[in-house]
């Protein structure tokens, strides 16, 4: 039976096409079949290559060639098949991506011999309602961001927990995050990291005009909510991972969630996660003598 490898990659920059040939021919002297998502596939032929278009073919693991960002691509393309993905660094932080460029020899020989686990990932669900009727829904792994869509505006929105109000004010938005997003949008926005072992839900207003508009770490199962208010009129737009989007006009209600589907990623190590924070942000640890000093 053919062991199917779904390759991934940002087709727009020439280093990721390279890195892409590169997988597949090793992927295939590993005995493994590499496979491509169709739109890849178009921006990359390349002559005397065959190479299999994904039509929904059983996937062993997801290998992604760049960063972040494509590996949340990756997981849209995936969502609901509970393939693990495996990311492959070709960016500058590539925060969930398990290793880097020169490290693609070992890591498919690893895949080959299936010697990885997997991690699960909390997601988030979004509901978006209009009076009673769902006009919106969708999901994300990082974020669910709530922005003004127009500058000379702010947003005024009210933030729920669990039914009941926390407060109202002006805004240029809020983020709702996962663990696993609590460093993408959520930290630059002043919120806090978490380790994705903690399972719960952030909240983050953005530039928010009130006297309390702190962060938020709520219960994994609460229910959080935030009501685009009709005052000032202005208008909002989701985004989910940056990728899905949605207008919302005012008098909408946004609805967020854990969702009952998680993402796998595939991992090599259990490597502390402090160990991966002070890599991936270079952080000064000059001067620690550690525990048994």
């Amino acid at each position: 039976m053919s062991r199917n490898i779904l390759l991934v990659t940002n087709a727009s920059r020439e280093s990721a096409i390279d890195a892409f040939w590169e997988a597949a021919k090793l992927l295939q002297e590993h005995g493994l079949t590499p496979i491509s998502i169709e739109e890849d596939f178009q921006e990359m032929t390349k002559t005397g290559t065959e190479l299999e278009v994904y039509k929904d073919q059983d996937i062993e693991l997801a290998l992604v060639l760049g960063g972040d960002g494509t590996i949340l691509r990756a997981a849209e393309s995936l969502r609901g098949h509970n393939v693990p993905i495996l990311g492959l660094n070709l960016g500058h932080v590539g925060f969930m991506a398990e290793a880097e460029r020169e490290d693609m020899p070992e890591i498919i020989s690893r895949i080959a011999q299936k010697n990885y686990s997997t991690s699960s990932r909390m997601a988030l669900e979004v509901e978006v309602y209009s009076g009673k009727d769902k006009v919106f829904s969708s999901w994300a792994l990082n974020d669910v961001a709530l922005e003004k869509s127009s500058r000379e505006k702010i947003l005024e929105v009210a933030i729920e927990v669990d039914s009941r109000p926390i407060s109202s004010f002006g805004c240029d938005g809020v983020v709702f995050s996962t663990p696993t997003g609590s460093t993408a949008y959520n930290f630059s926005a002043g919120g806090p990291i978490v380790w994705p072992d903690v399972e719960a839900l952030l909240v983050v207003p953005l530039s928010a005009h009130a006297l309390f508009s702190r962060p938020l770490v709520v219960d994994r199962n609460s229910r959080l909510a935030v009501e685009v208010l009709n005052r000032n009129a202005g208008h909002g737009v989701i985004f989910c991972d940056g990728r899905r989007t949605f207008e919302l006009a005012p008098g909408s209600r946004v609805e967020v969630f854990k969702s009952a589907v998680p993402v796998q990623l595939a991992v090599f190590e259990d490597r502390p996660f402090a160990d991966r924070l002070v890599k991936k942000f270079n952080l000064p640890v000059a001067g620690w003598r550690g525990p048994d000093s």
